[in-house]
């Protein structure tokens, strides 16, 4: 097993990991990371799904198959093994999940593709339905068969229409289907020159609706195949690489874990007003980007609930002008009432609706729905977890009580 300590004595964080997986191996990474979360040094729901996504681009770049299946595969293997070094870190999952999306939605448009193309550019990229050919002839049982109704040429080619010739075939080579193809482009003209009796309704082409439907008394007509579907045979049999644009969408997918933050500041006016008293639980990334955006326009209180002892993640704040106060577990119900809003930044967002948050978030929002104060949740979408809270005990971590 790799050594989760750097060459510096130092321990290892996402940035030592980046940095080491780009020199070792696929296997070496793997086991890497693995270490990594069992030990716990890589944590936070950010942090891990940076390191899955790395690592999973490196993955899915350097498998040589070009087979989906195979590839599916190989990225599930992966994520068991990163998900069962850290079954807490819902992240890890999360972003395992996506990838194998991101497969599958590239294989399917890859896959829909050439069925586009037998469509064709009028039909809007649906199959036109297919209509059977009218009968070039009226069948000589029916009373609206007339000899002044058909060209003479028709009669001399084809007979003349007694019953005694019913057993000859209609069509017997290419040269009649060409004949009767001739004959269709001429009806416009026969319509009008037949305006005036009953049989010239019947020489004019029909709508879909009044096609009526193929029996077993007609004739079969040869037909050929058509580009559309020699096209479609040829791209079926050849392998197509679906591997560049898997790796573009997973770069699009470390972009948008690197901008979320910044998306979600930008709604932050939205919920901030002047004068307002916020109540904060923890100091993550999310909620001090959060709170800066909204503190550079408007002047507010923040009170932040003393879970662990003060750090300096507030004092780009109070640079900004904003009061920060630390309050502790014993005051927040009786502070609950002057509070405006409360604000919380989740480790998970599971399936019911439900959170994964750090120690206290339970007794502040217990608080504020006796106040009717309203919470905010701050969650990118790599935190949405689709894990149904079954077992509640399972999901706690208990850390390390020297900080409280």
């Amino acid at each position: 097993m790799p050594s989760a300590v750097s060459s510096f004595g130092a321990t290892p964080t996402l940035a030592t990991f980046l940095k080491a997986s780009k020199n070792n191996s696929i296997e070496s990474g793997i086991e890497l990371l693995v270490s990594l979360l069992q030990r716990r040094q890589i944590r936070n729901s950010r942090q891990c799904a940076l390191a899955t996504a790395h690592l999973l681009l490196r993955v899915i770049g350097q498998e040589r198959v070009r087979d989906v299946q195979v590839l599916i595969k190989r990225v599930r293997s992966v994520g068991r093994r990163l998900i069962s070094a850290q079954p807490r870190e819902m992240a890890v999952g999360n972003i395992v999940r996506r990838v194998l999306g991101i497969i599958r939605e590239v294989a399917e448009e890859a896959s829909a593709e050439p069925e586009s193309e037998v469509a064709g550019p009028s039909s809007g990229g649906m199959r036109e339905l297919h209509r059977p050919a009218l009968n070039s002839t009226i069948s000589s049982f029916s009373p609206l068969h007339q000899s002044s109704a058909l060209p003479a040429s028709f009669h001399s080619r084809f007979g003349s229409g007694d019953s005694s010739n019913d057993s000859t075939p209609l069509i017997q080579s290419f040269s009649d289907l060409s004949l009767v193809e001739q004959q269709q482009q001429q009806r416009p003209a026969l319509a009008a020159a037949h305006a005036g009796s009953l049989f010239g309704l019947f020489q004019q082409p029909g709508s879909a609706r009044n096609t009526p439907p193929v029996t077993g008394t007609s004739t079969p007509i040869p037909s050929t195949p058509t580009k559309g579907k020699v096209a479609l045979n040829t791209a079926t049999s050849e392998t197509i690489d679906l591997k560049s644009e898997i790796l573009s969408s997973i770069r699009e997918l470390l972009d948008e874990l690197d901008v979320v933050d910044s998306q979600i500041a930008e709604s932050a006016l939205d919920h901030i007003h002047a004068g307002e008293i916020i109540l904060i639980n923890t100091s993550s990334q999310t909620v001090q980007r959060f709170l800066a955006a909204a503190a550079r326009k408007r002047k507010f209180t923040s009170m932040v609930h003393g879970q662990v002892m003060p750090d300096e993640s507030f004092k780009p704040l109070t640079a900004l002008g904003t009061t920060v106060i630390m309050i502790p577990d014993s005051a927040v119900f009786a502070l609950m009432s002057r509070i405006n809003k409360v604000i919380l930044a989740p480790h998970t967002v599971l399936a019911n609706g439900s959170l994964l948050a750090a120690s206290g978030s339970s007794t502040i929002a217990l608080a504020a729905r006796a106040h009717r104060v309203p919470v905010v949740v701050l969650s990118g979408i790599y935190k949405l977890s689709p894990v149904y809270p079954f077992d509640t005990a399972e999901l706690i971590e208990w850390g390390d009580p020297s900080k409280v």
